[in-house]
């Protein structure tokens, strides 16, 4: 039997909720020798709409055939319409998940009561300390776990015959961010209470920070009550009141439900922990202890000394990706910072159309927003400390290296590489605790799709740029040199003949009874006779003549070392073409040409105008001898 792959499917694995449970989850993959495999977005922390539709797209490259379990934590992401289409696909596939906290019918399950634990802390607050009104900060309003809580917020006030005031609630989604915003709104309009009631410890945090920013004490002036007692709320001061619950334990079980259920071991299906009302300093409470003191100075040293790493580095990073002038140079930048996440290996993915459609792209064409190409570019790869690339796999295998047998567990976090909601591929980093410990993870995968997105549009913009050279040069009806790319190219071979005392011939040609063609047949008629003759010309310079549509219905030759023998064969050239075409084209006209040119040794005062207009001459005189030709 190969490794055993269990996928984790998370969003915003920066917060203390997401990677306490992580770590449960990995303490048991590691004594079972089993790979886990981390889909990870970071939906709803920018506030675009835009940009969570890229972080969300990296669930579309799920495929559940490859993966032998998983693992939901549905709850984190900030998206109902993502996290149903998920648990649909899941069940589909069959194979064994399990959810982390939202009980999800015909999957395993491990969590708590929230309802039963917000109602408790709810109760502590408006019952003990005799608070009668209230704010609340909620998380995502269609999230599962905060539907229980914010239920268990209004059942204990209805209780109490205390009405939900709809002005003291802030909708949140569950980050420090909408402590502080929740704070500053309830200020400005004049609603801030007694007691901040808020859905986790994170968004009470924050809370906290910003009313004593702004003068505030806290429990003296207001009472503030979080959920779930993380580390940092255990160790906040004042430390927050909050419901314990073990997060740990939870991923631990999670895995261990996913991994019974692959060795068709017996087992319940749901599993519910303890929790338990921590009363402590935010509510006015006389539990002032935390964790152990020493350690957590350690950790606190620790954090700040990865900000203290990582910003200066990712700094560096954006620096020099931005300054990449092109992909290669993009690419051999990039190298030194995967070192310096100490990963065992780093997979770059690319879409096969990551730089767009080379005929339609602009900033109002289509591009891929959803799912990812058929085919992925490997165009760096990081493995046994040395870099190379892979040859364009699959993007149904996700990455094919997950499947080969190890003697010990790894972990590969998936992350979407996207500018807005423009999917530009992903990147995998296997065993490394950049993504977990570093709360700048984010910000580097980031700076990388960033700097891949100025690289397309550098690109772009190269090919823009290209494309209005040819218009300038080339004339768009025929397809040949117009007048400004007869110029340009002939200049430098020019001046060459000049120097160097060779011959120049110039060969000019007008079509007879182009008039006679328009006005009895159309200009569409006329436009094509003009594409037919100038294939003719283009197919008679077979000696690199420069050939191109001098204007109208007129065209020039340019030939250097040319002999009057070799402009007749030109000319017969072009006259055998046009016979060909006239017996061929089932016109109701034929297209004519009248020819002259001139040859000559051009002196350092000859202007090439001088000798096209000789050229002209000449072929003048050959179209007047002509007998009934028409205008």
């Amino acid at each position: 039997m190969g490794a055993i792959n269990i996928a984790v499917i998370i969003s915003g694995i920066d917060e203390e909720y997401q990677s306490t449970i992580l770590d449960g989850v990995h303490e048991y993959a590691r004594e079972n020798n089993i790979n886990i495999v981390h889909f990870i977005a970071f939906g709803g922390v920018l506030g675009s709409e835009k940009n969570d539709v890229g972080e969300f797209n990296i669930y579309n490259l799920i495929n559940y055939d490859l993966m032998d379990g998983a693992i939901l934590l549905t709850n984190t992401i900030a998206s109902p319409e993502i996290t149903q289409k998920i648990i649909k696909e899941l069940k589909e596939s069959n194979i064994p998940a399990s959810s982390v906290d939202f009980d999800i019918p015909g999957l395993f399950h491990v969590g708590i009561n929230n309802e039963d634990a917000m109602a408790d802390v709810v109760r502590h607050v408006v019952e003990h300390h005799k608070v009668r009104s209230t704010n609340f900060i909620s998380g995502p309003d269609e999230n599962p776990e905060n539907i229980m809580r914010f239920n268990a917020y209004k059942k204990v006030l209805a209780e109490n015959n205390i009405t939900v005031d709809e002005d003291k609630i802030y909708h949140g989604s569950f980050r420090e961010r909408d402590g502080r915003a929740a704070v500053e709104k309830f200020i400005s309009e004049g609603k801030l209470t007694k007691a901040l009631i808020c859905a986790n410890d994170a968004m009470a945090m924050g809370a906290i920070a910003t009313l004593e920013e702004l003068g505030y004490r806290v429990p003296e002036d207001v009472i503030v009550t979080g959920f779930d007692n993380v580390y940092n709320a255990r160790n906040y001061h004042p430390k927050v009141t909050s419901v314990d619950r073990p997060l740990k334990q939870s991923g631990y079980i999670a895995c261990q439900q996913v991994h019974n259920e692959i060795m068709n071991v017996e087992q319940e299906r749901s599993i519910i922990l303890e929790t338990k009302v921590v009363k402590s300093a935010s509510c006015g409470c006389s539990d002032t202890t935390c964790d152990d003191f020493i350690k957590f100075k350690k950790d606190t040293y620790q954090t700040m000394e990865i900000y203290h790493h990582d910003v200066p580095n990712i700094n560096q990073m954006s620096c020099d990706l931005q300054e990449s002038e092109d992909f290669d140079q993009f690419i051999k930048n990039l190298k030194p910072y995967i070192e310096m996440i100490k990963c065992e290996k780093f997979y770059l993915c690319l879409c096969d159309d990551w730089l767009g459609d080379e005929s339609t792209d602009t900033r109002f064409s289509r591009y891929l927003t959803k799912g990812y190409t058929d085919n992925v570019q490997v165009p760096l790869v990081y493995c046994d400390d040395a870099f190379g690339k892979l040859e364009e796999f699959p993007s149904r295998y996700m990455l094919p290296d997950m499947h080969s047998s190890s003697d010990e567990s790894k972990r590969y976090f998936f992350s979407p590489l996207h500018f807005n909601d423009r999917c530009l591929g992903y990147a995998i980093i296997c065993n490394s605790v950049f993504p977990l410990k570093s709360p700048l993870f984010h910000t580097w995968v980031m700076t990388i799709s960033n700097a891949i997105e100025n690289i397309r549009k550098h690109t772009c913009i190269e090919r823009t740029m290209k494309k209005l050279e040819m218009l300038y040069v080339i004339d768009p009806l025929s397809g040949i040199f117009n007048r400004n790319g007869f110029h340009e190219n002939t200049a430098k071979l020019y001046q060459e003949c000049i120097e160097q005392k060779r011959n120049i011939m110039i060969m000019f040609a007008d079509m007879d009874g182009m008039k006679y063609i328009n006005d009895n047949f159309g200009h569409k008629e006329g436009d094509s006779a003009i594409k037919s003759m100038a294939m003719a010309v283009q197919d008679a310079c077979v000696e690199d003549e420069i050939c191109a549509r001098f204007g109208g219905d007129e065209f020039i030759i340019f030939g250097a070392d040319h002999t009057e023998e070799m402009a007749q064969k030109i000319m017969k050239r072009i006259n055998s073409n046009i016979a060909t075409y006239n017996q061929r084209s089932g016109k109701p006209y034929n297209i004519e040409i009248s020819i002259g040119w001139h040859i000559e040794v051009p002196e350092e005062e000859t202007k090439l105008n001088a000798l096209i207009t000789k050229a002209d001459q000449k072929m003048y005189r050959e179209k007047k001898r002509k007998p009934n030709r028409r205008k």
